[in-house]
């Protein structure tokens, strides 16, 4: 503990963001650098709890307390090291988790909870700026070769692991770049791809091979990999979305929500957009530009559509949800330590958006043309009976047409695309629809499988946490044993 009364004399405080009229005109990083001072003191403001409940909050179980000592205390390296011993990639989730961390800290019981995602983000900026980030090269190699399918932040993490081990890692990813929804999923104004980009040639220092390209089942034959690996680690996420299935959905202008994001990462880097889930042709190109914009779904990738949406000079942007108006202040169904459910701003919608909750998307409406022109809604109430599913009523008398230009469909996905890699390797699915595995084990004895791809949509740190667990059991399935870090292994430090 670096300061015995810094949560008392300290408050929570965040580096400045830029001004909006400003990041509407780019796709720049929103947030201003953080200066060492702001972070020192931030970090003071970490209490001596007793049992630091942040450890489990964090998929990861990083070692929260210590390295914000050692921040406080101005020992950067070892605050580098205590961070990296745990994850992989700071530099992603200090800028795209949701900190649920933050959501677990003791202090956060009757104050703001530490900054704790601001303060893993300037630790490993400092790492890299004062030159304490080397390449990790293996002593010795293992012989062992393991075929790592999919690029996203799961694929690179357990990459990461394995070559760590000794063996031989080539990452197989089907698309032009790697990175997974890290490099064509989120947008640049919250994780620069420059970011994503110094991580891969690390890693590539580091002796790991990427093809890019290479869609499994596709144009890289399975077999090929049956035969010249020793394991083949599936990591290819969960992309198939899930639908709207009411009429009009088949109008120009109802999209998914990915391919309008990927369209617009493409553009950033200077690439033509792409059909879904092909390499060879260009697509209709999906622009908000004018338009009056509808995001139905109220999560991240809906954020992500509206700022956007924004960005390309959208005539209006709604965003609709389902359920009702979460709180703004603690919320008594979620007490501390859960993650709670209460309303989030994020800085798309500080940027120009309408919020309507407790809405049912009825029916799209659209011209001649065949072009969407409006959507039909009606306000829901939810019924809560006991013993019983919630279920909800519509309200008489509200039914309305909200004009409509472009609807993007940001409802999250359902599972893996089953077509291709995974029916060819033939393994088992679970209810869900999701690859099935006994301690990531799948049924195939060589398969494993991490992220969303097993465990069903979800976080990027939950993905790497998967990833580095992954890279334990392939690697104890290769050698019989593993030294590879335990997630428990932070929890031996409180």
């Amino acid at each position: 503990m670096g300061k015995p009364t810094g949560f008392l004399e300290i408050g929570r405080e965040l580096p400045q963001k830029r001004e909006v009229n400003e990041r509407l005109k780019d796709y720049r990083e929103i947030e201003k650098t953080g200066n060492t001072e702001l972070t020192r003191k931030q970090a003071s403001r970490c209490m001596d709890c007793g049992v630091p409940f942040c450890h489990n909050g964090c998929p990861l179980g990083n070692i929260i307390p210590e390295f914000n000592d050692a921040v406080y205390h101005g020992n950067w390296k070892q605050a580098y090291e205590l961070l990296v011993s745990t994850n992989n990639f700071p530099e992603f989730t200090g800028r795209i988790c949701p900190a649920p961390c933050e959501s677990s800290c003791v202090l956060g019981i009757n104050k703001p909870p530490v900054a704790i995602e601001f303060i893993e983000k300037s630790i490993i900026e400092k790492a890299f700026e004062e030159g304490y980030v080397k390449p990790n090269i293996p002593g010795k190699r293992t012989g062992k070769k393991v075929a790592v399918v999919g690029s996203g932040p799961a694929g690179l993490a357990a990459a990461s692991q394995l070559n760590t081990a000794g063996h031989s890692v080539t990452v197989f990813e089907r698309s032009d770049e790697i990175g997974g929804l890290l490099r064509y999923g989120i947008p640049d104004f919250k994780l620069e791809k420059g970011i994503v980009e110094r991580r891969v040639r690390l890693m590539e220092v580091e002796g790991i091979k990427f093809q890019t390209n290479a869609n499994v089942g596709v144009n890289v034959p399975v077999q090929q990999l049956r035969d010249e690996f020793d394991v083949i680690l599936l990591c290819g996420g969960s992309t198939i979305p899930r639908d709207l299935g009411i009429p009009g959905r088949e109008l120009d202008g109802v999209e998914f929500a990915m391919d309008f994001l990927t369209q617009q990462n493409r553009r950033v880097s200077g690439k033509q957009p792409l059909a879904s889930n092909e390499n060879n042709h260009e697509a209709e190109e999906i622009l908000a530009t004018g338009k009056h914009v509808i995001v139905i779904g109220g999560g991240d990738t809906g954020s992500d559509c509206v700022g956007t949406s924004n960005r390309h000079g959208a005539s209006s942007v709604t965003q609709l949800e389902i359920m009702v108006k979460p709180p703004k202040e603690k919320n008594p169904v979620t007490p501390w330590p859960n993650w709670p459910m209460i309303l989030r701003t994020s800085t798309s919608h500080e940027e120009g958006c309408e919020r309507q909750w407790a809405i049912l998307t009825k029916s799209f409406v659209g011209n001649k043309e065949g072009k969407v022109t409006g959507l039909n809604v009606v306000d829901i109430e939810w019924k809560n009976e006991a013993g019983k599913a919630p279920q909800f009523v519509e309200v008489p008398g509200t039914e309305r047409t909200l004009p409509c230009d472009l609807a993007l469909l940001a409802l999250g996905f359902l599972h893996p695309q089953h077509q291709g890699l995974l029916d060819q390797l033939g393994i088992e699915y679970d209810e869900r629809g999701n690859v099935k595995c006994n301690r990531y084990q799948t049924s195939v004895e060589y398969v494993f499988s991490a992220g969303d791809m097993r465990r069903g949509q979800s976080l990027v740190v939950w993905a790497i946490s998967e990833g580095r667990e992954a890279a334990r059991a392939v690697d104890s399935y290769l050698m019989g044993e593993t030294q590879l870090e335990a997630k428990e292994k932070g929890l031996l430090h409180i």
